[in-house]
């Protein structure tokens, strides 16, 4: 019983902490725009938080290169379980055109383990509100 209720309130309140790792702040204004009146996530609960200790998911965005990579399992170990992540970009998600660059050392899910990708360079906020959803879902 108090685990449904868990669960319950767990997909009507998230608590989003944005990770960027070395991105380049395309993703990073799309995630404000999300968050602005005009498309209002807040309707479905999500609010963002300044520390990773209070968060419910974590957005990702970026690359994932030598120095972020050891940073963002630490971030991720700091986060309550159960935790979902949500990669989001093209950069993100397969390293997209940085994967040839001598400082990329793995996509993220070989990082910390991913439970949504959104592709897109960058994704739209209608996109990224989906993709919250479709988180919201798999709890």
């Amino acid at each position: 019983m108090l685990k449904q209720i868990f669960k319950w309130g767990l997909r009507k309140s998230l608590w989003v902490y944005h990770a960027g790792a070395s991105a380049c702040n395309n993703c990073d204004i799309e995630i404000l725009d999300m968050l602005t009146p005009r498309h209002d996530v807040e309707r479905f609960g999500v609010t963002l938080v300044g520390s990773p200790r209070h968060a419910d998911v974590l957005l990702v965005t970026g690359v994932c290169n030598r120095q972020t990579a050891p940073r963002l399992q630490r971030l991720y170990e700091q986060v309550p379980k159960p935790c979902l992540v949500i990669a989001i970009g093209s950069c993100a998600c397969s390293g997209h055109f940085f994967r040839d660059s001598y400082n990329y050392v793995k996509p993220i899910d070989q990082v910390i383990p991913v439970d949504v990708y959104l592709p897109g360079c960058p994704p739209k906020p209608e996109a990224m509100i989906d993709a919250v959803i479709k988180a919201v879902a798999k709890i």
